[in-house]
């Protein structure tokens, strides 16, 4: 008997479980439920509490169910140690792919991912005006906006994905105190997934948001923080599964369906 032609690849993504060095084996159930549900999972940074090896060490272990491919970025607090290279290797060792400026493909479907950084939104946004160090602040939001830009430019797939940790707009952090708002992202991000039609973003860091968004052009923009995902569907598991469709050549005209269910684009 044929296999049936796929026409869907199911995403699950989460962002900010925080593992500390006493957490082992309390994430492997909800990893063994993504597994058995989804194609892909997509970690949208802070993995870690403290940015420490020995925490990341503990979410490879619990992370060794999955036998689905693993796609990440870092997070702020996976730097708070002053060893994200030590992390990212130990995740590398332990078949996550993680992104910081490349792109991968998963049965399809591209993905592109940078961690992101904070600036602030549309008029809100810090500008490199006065002291170096503002300065010095600013370019670093424009590098993680060119390195996602480089990333998007490689894939030659039709569907697109983009994996941060900030976010890319000012709606998925509504709902966090407004004095935070440019703590919390850059809308520096937001040209890029924009020009390069990206059908979906996920980011976590904003962990009292909004999980969905839309960016200036309607690609549609996920907050997978787990904490949020916890607080606002607390009878279900803390993460976000989004079908994402592989057989359709017209990608303006295509949204995901987010937990199975299609969403219709308006005329």
């Amino acid at each position: 008997m044929d296999t049936p032609i796929r026409t869907h690849l199911r995403i699950a993504a989460m962002g900010d479980l925080h593992v500390s060095k006493n957490s082992q084996g309390a994430f492997q159930p909800l990893f063994s439920q993504i597994n058995q549900s989804a194609d892909v999972l997509l970690l949208c940074g802070d993995f870690t509490d403290y940015g420490l090896p020995d925490e990341a060490r503990v979410l490879v272990r619990d992370l060794a169910v999955v036998k689905i491919p693993v796609i990440a970025v870092l997070g702020n607090h996976d730097y708070e140690g002053g060893k994200p290279h030590e992390i990212r290797q130990i995740l590398i060792d332990g078949r996550v792919h993680v992104l910081d400026g490349e792109a991968t493909e998963v049965h399809g479907v591209g993905f592109a991912g940078v961690k992101g950084f904070a600036g602030g939104f549309g008029r809100g946004a810090l500008g490199p005006w006065g002291e170096q160090a503002i300065k010095a602040f600013v370019q670093e939001a424009v590098d993680e906006a060119l390195k996602l830009e480089a990333a998007l430019a490689r894939l030659r797939t039709q569907k697109r994905v983009a994996l941060l940790h900030y976010s890319p707009i000012r709606g998925t952090v509504q709902g966090e105190p407004p004095e935070i708002f440019a703590f919390l992202g850059s809308s520096r991000l937001e040209e890029p997934i924009n020009r390069f039609r990206v059908n979906a973003v996920f980011h976590g860091h904003a962990h009292r948001g909004t999980p969905e968004g839309r960016t200036s052009t309607g690609v549609p923009v996920h907050n997978v923080s787990m904490p949020l995902l916890t607080r606002v569907n607390p009878n279900r598991p803390p993460f976000l599964i989004v079908e994402m469709p592989r057989d359709v050549t017209d990608t303006a005209a295509v949204e995901p369906r987010a937990n199975g269910e299609p969403l219709v684009k308006s005329a």
